[in-house]
C-alpha cells in the first residue's frame, strides 16, 4: 500500500483548512459535518477535503468520513 501524501495549506484569514491528495478536476460535495467538505472526481474518487471553522475544534475532535 502507498502512503498517502497530501498538500495542507491552512488560510487563517478564513479559518480554512484544504488538504489535496491529488490536483484533479473535480468539485466539493457536503458531508455529514457542517464544516467539512470533501472534493471528488467526477468518479467520485476523493481528491482531498476542507475544513471550515478550523480554530474552533479545540476540545472535541472532529470526527467526519470521506465517502
Amino acid at each position: 500500500m502507498q502512503p498517502l501524501r497530501g498538500k495542507f495549506c491552512y488560510r487563517k484569514i478564513w479559518d480554512y483548512l484544504e488538504v489535496m491528495f491529488d490536483r484533479k478536476a473535480g468539485y466539493f460535495r457536503e458531508t455529514k459535518s457542517d464544516q467539512v467538505m470533501e472534493k471528488v472526481d467526477k468518479d467520485g474518487n476523493i481528491l482531498g477535503f476542507s475544513i471550515l471553522k478550523v480554530s474552533k475544534i479545540r476540545r472535541k475532535p472532529l470526527q467526519v468520513a470521506l465517502t
